[in-house]
C-alpha cells in the first residue's frame, strides 16, 4: 500500500511537471493571449479565452477516447510512450534555448469565441500536448474514458490560468520575457523540469 502511494504520488508529481511548463511555455494560445490582451485589453479578451477552453478540453477527451484503442495494444502504447519522452526531451531542450518574444505584434480585428475554438483544431502543440498526456500519464486517476476526463480537467485547471494570466499581462510579459537575463531563467528552468519528466518516463 504504501510503495503504491509513493509511485501514485510520483505520477502525480511527474504529470504536474509536464502539464504546468506546457501550459505556461510560449504557444500558440498563450502568444496569442498576450497579443490581443496587449491590443484588446483583458476583458475584451475574454471570449477569445473562452473559445480556447472549450476547443482544448473537447480536443482533451476526443484524444483520452482514443488513447483507449492504445491502451488496449500494450506495444504500440510503450513504442508511443518512448516517443513521447523522446519529444519532451527535444522540448526540454528547444525551450531552454528558446529566443525570448518578439514586440512587434501587430493590431488587428477581436478575437471571439468560435476563433478560439476552432484554434484548437489546427495547433499542432495542442495534438502532441493531449497525446503525450494521455498516453504517458493517462493511469494517474485508473483506467477508462472517466479517469482521462478528470485529466482533462486537470490540464484545464492550469491551462486556462494561463492564458489568462498572457492575456492579462500581455505588455508586461513581453517585456519580461524580452529581456535576456529573464529568458534565460524561465527558459533553462523549464526546460530542466520537462527533462526531468522524459527521464521519469523512460525509468518508469
Amino acid at each position: 500500500m504504501t510503495l503504491g502511494i509513493i509511485m501514485d504520488t510520483a505520477l502525480l508529481l511527474a504529470t504536474l511537471g509536464f502539464i504546468i511548463p506546457m501550459c505556461f511555455s510560449p504557444g500558440p494560445n498563450n502568444v496569442l493571449c498576450a497579443a490581443h490582451g496587449a491590443q484588446h485589453g483583458f476583458r475584451r479578451t475574454i471570449p477569445l479565452i473562452a473559445g480556447m477552453a472549450i476547443g482544448w478540453s473537447l480536443l482533451g477527451l476526443f484524444v483520452g477516447a482514443a488513447t483507449s484503442f492504445i491502451e488496449n495494444n500494450e506495444s504500440f502504447f510503450e513504442l508511443l510512450t518512448i516517443i513521447g519522452a523522446a519529444y519532451i526531451a527535444y522540448l526540454s531542450f528547444k525551450l531552454a534555448t528558446a529566443p525570448a518574444l518578439s514586440e512587434d505584434f501587430e493590431g488587428g480585428d477581436r478575437l471571439g469565441i468560435l476563433t478560439g475554438v476552432v484554434l484548437q483544431v489546427v495547433n499542432g502543440k495542442a495534438w502532441i500536448h493531449f497525446l503525450l498526456l494521455m498516453t504517458s500519464f493517462g493511469g494517474l486517476f485508473g483506467v477508462g474514458f472517466t479517469s482521462k476526463a478528470m485529466l482533462v480537467l486537470l490540464n484545464l485547471f492550469f491551462g486556462l490560468p494561463a492564458v489568462m494570466t498572457w492575456a492579462y499581462s500581455g505588455n508586461l510579459l513581453r517585456k519580461t520575457f524580452s529581456s535576456s537575463s529573464s529568458s534565460i531563467i524561465l527558459n533553462r528552468s523549464m526546460g530542466i523540469l520537462l527533462f526531468s519528466v522524459a527521464i521519469w518516463i523512460v525509468v518508469h
